[in-house]
């Protein structure tokens, strides 16, 4: 190794100390990967295809904090190929075709194929993915793109059409207590087990938030073993008793607030669970439940106000997320309330279970292929469309199960679908 090379190793070195924790920790083959054992683990599809190293364009997508670049870098790590690295917030397509100039050079001169790594490939308007296309087509790069949004709304067709779509899921608990004590590790600190907790308790599933969070705790702490209080002041917040007994206790009253029609309580119950670090997205999917199950068709238009809600936690996140929460657990604690739908679904079911399986009538069976109609399938249909008077007496359940009924609907002043 020459003076040069001796140099630009000791700069890399400098800077790599210097770096956030986060950074740092960054694996450099896929062996090291925390997390998301349903692709990297053994015998999972994306361990094999890097093994083996075939490896077709691929798009990672999943939430903030999820190892995404992380991922894409260990991918590297892991293969013979070049890897080459943008980001679609400062690249233009006259990056990309730098970029797709120097994979072709390379592939030509030495046969060797670049993995080309672009982060937030959403941000990429429909031209520039477009010029990725002929390059993705003819193998001359394999595209990583990363994304925190449906790759299905914000990447186009053709170029989801050529890669394979991975999602990654929040870090579970294990996998974030991991992540801290190697990040303990790397820091030469310790941490007191309450402080751990605190810090596996609000990481929210989030690899690089955890790892923050950590890095300013041990900075505060200055040489002592990190505390209680130092995680408290790095999250900028105080620890609320949130254990496991708590999370169900506190998201029970939530919903029974709701169920209640007690627009208070409801607030204050997701205060608390968003004060102490629950997943918004949880609470968001027991809101769009409870539109459903407790309001149902006493008032159609709840489920709608709760179904934004969720999208909007996924499309602003926290904190401003809040006010969409808050909105939607208010309108399912005024709305009216009935049981009608839950009960219709949770009988029907139940009787299904019981043995209640009758055959599809005759009138009701696919007609749309050859000899149907010889088998009289589908020949005395009427189409409400077409005849809607006789269409009224038409039987739509088996006749084994003609008397039976599981929809109830509510009427005004009626307790009985409550």
């Amino acid at each position: 190794m020459d003076n040069a090379d001796l140099f630009s190793a000791a700069a890399r070195d400098r800077l790599r100390s210097k770096s956030p924790l986060a950074a740092r920790l960054r694996p450099t083959t896929i062996d090291d990967v925390v997390g998301q054992t349903h692709l990297v683990g053994p015998g999972r599809p994306l361990r094999r295809l890097v093994e083996q190293d075939r490896l077709t364009s691929a798009i990672l997508w999943g939430p903030p904090g999820t190892g995404k670049t992380t991922l894409a870098l260990a991918i590297a790590g892991s293969t013979a190929r070049a890897f080459e690295q943008l980001s679609a917030v400062t690249a233009g397509v006259a990056d990309v075709r730098a970029t797709i100039a120097r994979a072709t050079a390379l592939l030509g001169e030495q046969g060797r194929g670049t993995i080309l790594f672009l982060d937030e490939i959403h941000r990429f308007s429909k031209s520039q993915q477009d010029a990725l296309l002929p390059a993705v087509e003819d193998g001359t790069v394999t595209l990583i793109g990363a994304t925190t949004e449906n790759p299905f709304f914000e990447v186009n067709a053709p170029l989801r059409s050529r890669s394979t779509l991975f999602r990654l899921e929040p870090l579970g608990r294990e996998d974030i207590r991991a992540l801290v004590q190697r990040g303990l590790a790397a820091e030469g600190a310790t941490a007191s087990d309450d402080a751990v907790e605190l810090l596996v308790d609000r990481a929210g599933g989030d690899g690089r938030q955890v790892l923050t969070a950590l890095e300013v705790a041990c900075a505060l702490a200055d040489s002592e073993s990190v505390g209680l209080e130092h995680v408290e002041a790095a999250l900028g917040t105080s620890a609320l008793r949130y254990g496991r007994d708590d999370h169900y206790d506190v998201i029970s009253a939530f919903i029974k607030s709701m169920r209640g029609s007690d627009p208070d309580a409801a607030v204050y119950w997701l205060a608390r669970m968003l004060e102490a670090g629950e997943d918004a997205r949880f609470i968001a999917r027991r809101i769009v439940i409870a539109a459903s199950e407790d309001v149902g068709d006493a008032d159609d238009s709840v489920l709608g106000v709760a179904v934004a809600a969720a999208r909007a936690v996924e499309f602003v996140g926290l904190p401003e997320a809040q006010l969409n929460l808050a909105q939607a657990a208010i309108a399912v604690a005024r709305a009216p309330k009935s049981a009608a739908v839950s009960r219709a679904i949770w009988g029907a079911r139940a009787d299904v279970r019981a043995g209640a399986v009758g055959e599809v009538p005759a009138h009701l069976r696919d007609a749309h292929y050859s000899g149907a109609t010889d088998l009289g399938h589908g020949t005395d249909y009427i189409s409400p469309h077409d005849d809607p008077i006789q269409a009224e007496g038409q039987r739509y359940l088996p006749d084994e199960l003609a008397d039976r009924g599981w929809y109830r609907r509510r009427r005004s002043g009626d307790e009985e679908g409550r």
